[in-house]
């Protein structure tokens, strides 16, 4: 995907980016001004490939929220196996809120497979298929994550697929 780009192309992903917009934004700017088309992730990668980064939104200054202190009588945190590929952490990968773990055996119809706990507690399945394709199978039927959630989601697949070899 890289390579159908022109060094014009490249550059002019890299003045979007620095204009602020997101990648979304790019994705439909590549295909409406240049003539490619790309899905979300495909976008990811190539920013990757090219070693750009969307500049971040400024932060509302809002003071963090007091987190509980556990005391003697409170419950420990519940833990549970996490099925993990030979050779990567057997922990969940997690950033901010977001926790996600690959599968030890992929789904079938897919290369590589996991699951993923956003900030609200709602769980998913995800999957990406020989296309390169994600998908997300969330447990609650019509579940949709936040948006800041799958952004932080999309951070921690790209991270993992890394560490991965993908």
């Amino acid at each position: 995907m890289l390579m159908n780009l022109t060094d014009a192309q490249k550059q002019q992903v890299s003045v979007w980016l620095d204009q602020g917009l997101k990648v979304a934004d790019v994705q439909k700017k590549l295909a409406a001004e240049l003539g490619v088309t790309m899905t979300y992730m495909e976008v990811r990668f190539l920013l990757d490939d090219l070693r750009l980064k969307p500049k971040d939104p400024e932060p509302p200054k809002e003071p963090a929220p007091a987190l509980p202190i556990a005391g003697p009588g409170s419950p420990a945190p519940a833990a549970g196996p996490v099925a993990a590929l030979p050779g990567a952490p057997a922990e969940p990968a997690a950033v901010g809120s977001v926790k996600l773990s690959v599968d030890a055996l992929a789904r079938p119809g897919t290369v590589i497979s996991g699951k993923v706990t956003f900030s609200d507690g709602q769980a998913a399945e995800w999957f990406l298929d020989q296309m390169g394709r994600p998908g997300l199978v969330p447990t609650q039927k019509g579940y949709k994550p936040s948006q800041m959630d799958v952004m932080e989601f999309q951070d921690l697949l790209q991270m993992e697929l890394q560490k991965l070899g993908f």
